[in-house]
């Protein structure tokens, strides 16, 4: 018969050999990855699923923008040295396309007559986009 007398602190602790990313500021780092991710997914999904034929390119890119908040958040939450790393790699990597995409939708704003995620530099969602990654980095780097 199992042993039901578990002890909740057990619980929350992460297995043997893999650190904990979410303390202290990583908590609301964590939730500021959730709710883009679930914003990011949302419009993705509607525009993909009501208008793709509109823009393509745009909605696309969304798209890829929230996988990779998924992937952020749940490194963040695994936890561990290589989900660390992962997680480092990949703020990287958006930082990169909210650049790129930031710069490209004011040099070229008819290549995207619909905005993503990242177009401004992520203005639609308040610029959380391009200072998002940046917090990222910063603590992840800390959490050595």
């Amino acid at each position: 018969m199992p042993d039901t007398d578990t002890d909740a602190t057990t619980a929350a602790t992460p297995p043997a050999g893999r650190k904990r990313l979410v303390t202290g500021p990583g908590v609301l780092l964590v939730w500021f990855y959730g709710v883009i991710t679930v914003g990011a997914v949302s419009r993705s999904i509607y525009q993909i699923s009501t208008e793709f034929d509109r823009a393509p390119l745009a909605y696309s890119l969304s798209a890829v923008a929230a996988l990779v908040y998924a992937f952020i958040t749940y490194s963040l939450v695994r936890g561990g040295e290589t989900a660390r790393k992962a997680a480092r790699i990949c703020c990287a990597a958006e930082l990169a396309g909210v650049l790129v995409v930031g710069t490209w939708t004011l040099a070229r704003p008819e290549a995207f007559p619909d905005a993503t995620v990242w177009s401004d530099f992520g203005m639609g969602y308040l610029f959380i986009p391009v200072i998002l990654p940046i917090t990222g980095m910063l603590w992840l780097r800390a959490k050595r």
